[in-house]
């Protein structure tokens, strides 16, 4: 078994849900596109009051519109009732590579949002999805251009340019939208 990894390697796939039947199996959440694709994606790593600690995936599969696992560490039901909310995580260096123009959520958290006016609308503090766009919740600080929060949309027409180098994303996006 490998050692604790540092946890700002660490990225979160996905969540332990409610037990499943009696042999201590979980409802998986997974926070990747393609929900089965989790499982590609091993050591997985725990996320507990005491610290990281590893998580074997036993067994897995599809049960109706979600996803049930047994892990190594998750004995019985009784087990399994205190795994309710425990977040899931890996090493980055497991994640496949993106394409051009494709970026994991957590490598955007944090990156300065610029204007094509020139003009500092804060950081990107958060990314979530909704039915039509991913959006980005751009959150001011005090060198930003004013004290307004703003959800901007992650879209090919807003989203200019992503410069992973300079830790900056240009969009369209005028201060008084």
């Amino acid at each position: 078994m490998s050692s604790t990894p540092n946890a700002s390697a660490l990225m979160k796939i996905g969540q332990l849900k409610k037990p499943y039947g009696i042999k201590g199996w979980l409802w998986v959440f997974s926070d990747t596109e393609d929900r089965t694709a989790i499982f590609d994606m091993q050591p997985w790593w725990m996320k507990t009051a005491t610290g990281m600690k590893p998580l074997t995936v036993k067994a897995w599969r599809k049960q109706g519109t979600g996803i049930v696992a047994q892990f190594e560490q998750i004995p019985d039901r009784n087990v399994a009732e205190t795994m309710n909310g425990v977040t899931v995580w890996v090493e980055q260096d497991v994640l496949p590579e993106t394409a051009e123009d494709e970026y994991y959520w957590s490598d955007l958290v944090s990156l300065r949002v610029m204007n094509e006016q020139d003009e500092y609308l804060g950081n990107i503090t958060e990314m979530f999805e909704t039915g039509a766009h991913d959006i980005m919740r751009v959150t001011a600080n005090s060198d930003s251009l004013d004290g307004e929060e703003r959800l901007i949309p992650w879209h090919k027409q807003t989203v200019i340019q992503v410069d992973m180098t300079e830790k900056t994303v240009l969009v369209a996006w005028p201060s008084d939208y």
